[in-house]
């Protein structure tokens, strides 16, 4: 019966492709998506960047020092920490949706004239695993 290691085979690599396959995520009614892979539900209606993917965006050299710009609210500065925490809009040069996050600052003095709640134009440059803002208006 030689059929049968045949079948099991093929059965065995049916469902290793299978489970290869594109992503089975789902968007709900609330804005929420949930991957049925994980189970996990990530709420992007606010787009932080909170439970997001980031392998080999911190390792990806080409992109240090490339500067991008965008537009957003300040909702957060943190003198102690020298960073400020912009609510911004889509940055396409780095293919990246709204979002909340936290940025370091060039100079920390860059500080001094930011308020939490004023709508910015920023640059900033990715440098290893952070995004430092070089220019503030």
């Amino acid at each position: 019966m030689k059929p049968l290691p045949a079948i099991i085979i093929s059965v065995l690599a049916a469902a290793t492709l299978g489970a290869c396959g594109p992503s089975s995520d789902t968007k709900s009614p609330d804005g929420k998506t949930t991957s049925k892979d994980s189970g996990k539900v990530m709420d992007m209606s606010k787009g932080d960047m909170k439970g997001m993917d980031m392998k080999g965006v911190a390792s990806d050299k080409k992109a240090d020092g490339q500067v991008h710009k965008a537009t957003g609210k300040v909702t957060k500065v943190d003198r102690a920490a020298a960073t400020v925490t912009i609510d911004h809009g889509p940055v396409a040069s780095m293919n990246w949706p709204s979002m909340s996050m936290a940025f370091k600052v060039k100079d920390p003095a860059m500080l001094e004239k930011i308020k939490q709640g004023a709508q910015v134009e920023f640059s900033f440059a990715q440098s290893g695993k952070d995004h430092v803002i070089t220019d503030i208006k």
